[in-house]
């Protein structure tokens, strides 16, 4: 029996050279599942995307997934992709074997916590704020400069990185700290101010969408406050939930977020296509 995709819509294409296209899983003509093959990712129509892919219960535990994704990769090289990412729900055991065995690459994943119902203490000496208006000026211009160049360091052009970072700035924070449902709060030690945190609902909870203490006060335990003060918020806000993104390499964010139980919803992974 033979596993092949067949196309279930029509190729997309825009002008900047992004392509996607919905296809299904077959074995012979019967169909046993779906995915969707995409170039249209932040950096350029180079890298592609295996998305959405889900086989039929009956028919698991067979290689149809496994033959499926190693088609779509082919499908990319022939759209002049040279790299491939998927994103694998923590909780599929079967995804995260298969990307393991076709040699994808953990880059980041997302995590999430439910949240206590009390609030939870901060240390002595520490308390939040709101942000002021000349701390947010001083915030948007480096969150700016940071976010192109996080993107900048994983593969994108300045260009690219840079028209990114001012767009979803501006998508997210059309008014500053005006902006609705927004949050942005200092951390305090000692009247210092030693960190911030941006939080905004996600779903049926709050994300939070850039965290940083100062250079000058780390390795102090600011970090753990931070993140507890990012959970009162949460909890004023009225939400039970708080997720967040972190990439595999920042080890210390990452060992923080584990210590305060959250946990991985989903893992993103990538590989060259050689």
């Amino acid at each position: 029996m033979t596993t092949t995709l067949r196309p279930s819509g029509p190729l997309q294409h825009t002008a900047d050279g992004a392509r996607s296209r919905p296809y299904e899983i077959r074995v012979n003509s019967r169909r046993v599942g779906a995915l969707l093959i995409a170039s249209d990712t932040p950096f350029g129509p180079t890298v592609g995307e295996i998305r959405d892919l889900a086989v039929e219960d009956g028919d698991r535990r067979r290689g149809r997934a496994t033959v499926a994704a190693l088609a779509a990769e082919e499908v990319l090289r022939g759209w002049g992709c040279r790299r491939v990412r998927v994103s694998v729900p923590a909780e599929s055991e079967g995804g995260l074997c298969m990307a393991e065995a076709l040699g994808y690459s953990e880059y980041s994943r997302h995590m999430a916590k439910d949240l206590p119902a009390e609030p939870p203490a901060l240390s002595e000496g520490v308390l939040g704020r709101p942000m002021t208006d000349a701390e947010y000026e001083v915030w948007h211009a480096a969150a700016v400069d940071g976010y192109a160049e996080n993107w900048r360091g994983r593969g994108m052009s300045a260009e690219a990185a840079r028209a990114k970072s001012v767009a979803d700035h501006e998508s997210r924070l059309p008014r500053g700290l005006a902006t609705p449902d927004v949050t942005f709060v200092v951390l305090e030690a000692a009247g210092v101010p030693v960190g911030h945190v941006w939080l905004a609902p996600y779903g049926e909870g709050s994300y939070i969408y850039d965290i940083e203490v100062r250079a000058e006060h780390r390795g102090r335990g600011h970090g753990r406050d931070l993140m507890l003060l990012a959970e009162r918020v949460a909890l004023a806000d009225g939400h039970r939930r708080l997720a967040l993104h972190v990439f595999t390499d920042n080890t210390p964010a990452l060992r923080l977020y584990q210590s305060l139980d959250y946990r991985p919803t989903n893992f993103n992974f990538a590989k060259d296509l050689i």
